[in-house]
């Protein structure tokens, strides 16, 4: 008969299946770890190669912009001396850019009987490369094919790698290529290929040491963890850039064709072989799966163990809870809490985990409990303490050293070998507390400017609200709203707008008092809460203050300088029973008619402005537009022009605005609904029902009728895009027998200058059939005057800010008086909008501009056909 093998072999056997079966999960899960972690390497790779070839493309593209500069100098000179292009190669140190560029340099045109020649007239530096100059690019075929590449598509070409003509210190070649522009003769920009060989009078172009210029590129990282080779592979392979020439290539790839300038470049990463990293065991699972393995079999042993054993553990445990004062310091000692242990009466402490006397000092024994607190209220609760129920609080502690830290304390009384004591049980929570701080301070703040954000401002204004209507002094809202912020983001970025609104911020603030909020709204939008301000006109003096401020502001940026100005509503806050809402949409009336009295001024909230300007939203306006040609409720006004000097034989001559009669017959200005037609797309429908309706009624546009001089019409950026337009206009003059030299188009300088060939092309066309042409608000947009000798233009309208400080700003003077000479030296006609005074009257007169726009001069008027 068998027998039963004794129990304490079974337990043997599972405690040993258990630890073979924790061990082997454990590598598993270890070998997966691993993988997961060397996948990760890879994909951070492969990301790291993306970037580099990014890098690579914005190399390319900043060392164009390097070129369109250079082509910008010769477009705006007739005449590009030497002494010219060496202040300009100073000015723009491009060496600090791109220290691979070898030189800077301009090759003439020049025909001969044995055909064009292309000779080098003019390079930058002069050190090391003069025997470019007199060079022919013809005798060059990689060089003269990206000459010829550039010519005829008017876009930057790259030259195939060649050996330049400069050698290096040890008398080598340089292997190089050339980035090109062509520069055309003066005139509107050639449209075809044949037409820009015609007109092509020379070339620019920048050479580069070809392996610097593109191993630069490329980050120090990428270049110790990736191989990489670029090379021009448009025809036959061609090395340009070889990080590890002599390296054993290895690993995965990464190849793509990178296409510029004519040329096509493959550029392929490949990962360097890597020592495999150490895996620490502080990262790795196996310590702390092996502990839970030997944990689980320990408890298999317990649970398979006899019943002997459970009794006799049984019997251990209830020793334990037996024990002494010193088996209670034994089980907390490794605790990541604080423990401590004090007499109830006293407070002193008797025993100190090794968590306590860390955090707390090593003397902590024989410390009295209630000196740790830094609370009164709290050390007074601890000498006289409740009975035997738990007491948790967040309080702050100090170390022996005075240093302060926040923790969660719960504190009871024990009874420990029949002896009263105090248990305390904390957990440092500083770091916990900082972060709450932080995110508190985020929700209530503006990232980018660090000011009050608009909810944090809508609860202070609440609150100054409530303390209003409780009798407290009165308060005053301020809403600022900056003028062509969308200018200046337009032409220069979003990096240059938010870095003008933390400068502005700070600007703001300091012409604040301490207890004044101030906060950002959203956008380019900024309140001011000034409580206690008593009255209206204390209120207009701090918002004058803060106009004035922002006026007086010069942005620069990227060696551009931009002047800003604001426009702010103001609301006192005196009533009680107003509602927050109420109270932001009357200070954002206010602001809106601060814009439309002129823009950069200060207007406070009346009831009559509800009247006369509240504006519907964009969607309800964009409705009422697309039928408001049919309902008649749009009309035309004119604004006359007054001549600074009398001619004999001058006429009247008129700018037509536009305006919309609302329900109750009032005329509505176009702030109010030209931001909803262009975002819904309707200001080509505007524009073409101005157009038809000005010309089928030309002579009753002004009561002087046929002997009308000139009429201006305004036209937008979408409509000058519309390539049918032109044509349209010239049918409508001939069907309505209307002299074109009568008729005037305006489009305003930021929309010439961001649709510059189309906006030509318009130009042309019209006053080809004998239209004539303005630009307005020149200057505003920072343009190059340049820009004028290649748009035909017969008027130049000056931008109103500028005559408007012309007589307290040198600057905005300075402006005028450029603009006018040099409108005057290409024969245009100059004009100046916003004249306020006779003072500035005579100003411009003696300043020779010839024509003068204003409200002061002549307020619009409902043209004569309308007025029924």
């Amino acid at each position: 008969m068998a027998t039963r093998p004794p129990q304490g072999s079974w337990t043997g056997l599972w405690v040993l299946l258990t630890l073979l079966l924790g061990v082997g999960l454990t590598l598993l899960l270890h070998h997966q770890q691993r993988a997961r972690q060397q996948a990760a390497d890879r994909a951070a790779m492969h990301e790291l190669a993306d970037k580099n070839f990014a890098a690579l493309q914005a190399r390319l593209s900043s060392s164009e912009l390097l070129m369109r500069a250079v082509q910008t100098l010769f477009i705006a000179s007739d005449e590009v001396t030497e002494d010219d292009f060496a202040h300009f190669y100073e000015n723009l140190r491009p060496r600090e850019l791109f220290p691979s560029l070898v030189a800077l340099a301009y090759a003439e045109r020049e025909t001969r009987p044995d055909g064009e020649h292309y000779i080098t007239r003019r390079v930058q530096p002069r050190a090391g490369n003069e025997r470019l100059l007199g060079l022919d690019i013809r005798g060059q075929a990689r060089n003269m094919a990206a000459l010829v590449a550039a010519r005829d598509s008017d876009q930057s070409s790259l030259s195939a790698p060649f050996e330049l003509v400069q050698t290096n210190a040890a008398g080598q070649h340089i292997l190089g290529v050339t980035l090109r522009l062509p520069i055309y003769s003066e005139g509107t920009p050639p449209v075809s290929a044949s037409e820009r060989s015609a007109r092509l009078v020379g070339s620019i172009a920048a050479s580069f040491r070809v392996s610097e210029w593109v191993g630069s590129a490329f980050s120090t990282d990428a270049l110790q963890r990736l191989h990489v080779e670029v090379s021009d592979v448009t025809a036959a392979p061609q090395p340009l850039f070889d990080s590890q020439p002599a390296a054993a290539i290895a690993g995965g790839d990464f190849t793509r064709d990178l296409h510029y300038g004519g040329r096509v470049w493959r550029v392929a990463m490949r990962y360097r072989p890597q020592p495999e990293p150490t895996f620490g065991w502080s990262q790795s699972l196996l310590p702390s799966g092996l502990l839970v393995t030997l944990l689980l079999a320990l408890l298999v042993w317990s649970v398979a163990g006899t019943q002997r054993r459970a009794v006799e553990l049984g019997w251990r445990m209830s020793r334990r809870y037996r024990e002494s004062e010193e088996r209670f310091r034994a089980l907390n000692e490794l605790l990541p809490a604080l423990v401590v242990l004090a007499d109830a009466v006293g407070g002193r402490v008797t025993y100190a985990n090794q968590a306590s006397r860390d955090r707390l000092g090593e003397s902590l024994i024989g410390r009295e409990l209630p000196e740790m607190f830094d609370d009164v209220a709290v050390r007074r609760w601890l000498r006289d303490p409740p009975g035997e129920e738990v007491s948790r609080l967040d309080a702050l502690l100090r170390n022996e050293r005075g240093e302060r830290f926040w923790a969660s304390v719960s504190i009871a009384r024990v009874e420990l070998d029949s002896v009263s004591k105090l248990l305390m049980v904390a957990a440092d929570i500083t770091e916990q507390r900082q972060l709450n701080e932080r995110l508190s301070h985020q929700a209530s703040h503006d990232a980018l400017t660090e000011l009050y954000n608009r909810r944090e401002f809508e609860r202070r204004l609440a609150q100054t609200m409530a303390a209003v209507a409780a009798g407290a002094p009165a308060a005053a809202l301020l809403y600022i709203d900056l003028d062509q912020f969308k200018l200046i983001n337009d032409t220069s970025g979003h990096m240059a707008g938010d870095q003008l609104l933390t400068q502005l911020a700070m600007v703001m603030r300091e012409q604040l008092a301490r207890h004044d909020v101030l906060a950002r709204l959203g956008g380019d939008e900024f309140g001011v809460l000034l409580p206690n301000v008593a009255t209206r006109d204390a209120a207009e003096a701090i918002a004058e203050q803060l106009r004035r401020r922002i006026d007086g502001y010069v942005f620069m940026w990227e060696q551009r300088s931009y002047s800003i100005s604001a426009s702010v509503g103001g609301v006192l806050i005196d009533q009680p029973g107003m509602h927050l809402h109420e109270l932001f949409a009357q200070a954002d009336t206010a602001c809106y008619m601060a814009k439309e009295l002129g823009r950069n001024r200060v207007h406070f909230y009346s009831e009559h402005d509800d009247e006369t300007a509240r504006r519907r939203s964009e969607m309800e306006w964009a409705n009422r537009l697309r039928w408001a040609a049919e309902e008649g409720r749009l009309l035309l006004t004119y604004q006359e022009l007054t001549p600074l000097v009398a001619h004999a034989g001058d006429g009247v001559r008129i700018e037509l605005l536009l305006r919309f009669r609302d329900d109750n017959g009032r005329l509505v200005v176009p702030g109010a609904f030209m931001p909803a037609a262009e975002r819904y797309g309707l200001m080509p429908v505007i524009d073409r029902w101005v157009i038809e309706t000005a010309l089928s009624h030309f002579d009753q546009l002004h009561p002087a009728g046929a002997a009308l001089q000139l009429a201006t019409i305004n036209l937008s950026g979408a409509s000058v895009e519309d390539d049918a337009l032109a044509d349209r206009i010239i049918e409508l003059l001939a069907l309505h027998r209307v002299d074109p030299s009568r008729v005037c188009f305006e489009i305003t300088e930021t929309v010439a200058v961001r649709h510059l060939s189309q906006v030509a092309r318009f130009m042309q066309r019209l006053r080809t059939a004998g239209c004539k042409m303005a630009l307005d608000d020149f200057g505003a947009g920072m343009s190059s005057f340049g820009y004028l000798k290649n748009l035909p233009v017969d008027i130049i309208k000056i931008d109103g800010s500028f005559i408007r400080d012309m007589l307290d700003d040198p600057v905005s003077y300075a402006m005028v008086r450029a603009a006018t000479d040099i409108g005057h030296q290409i024969g245009l006609t100059v004009v100046a909008e916003w004249v306020t005074s006779e003072a500035v009257m005579q100003a411009l007169r003696e300043l020779g501009v010839d024509l003068a726009q204003g409200f002061s001069l002549h307020m619009p008027e409902l043209v004569p056909f309308q007025r029924g």
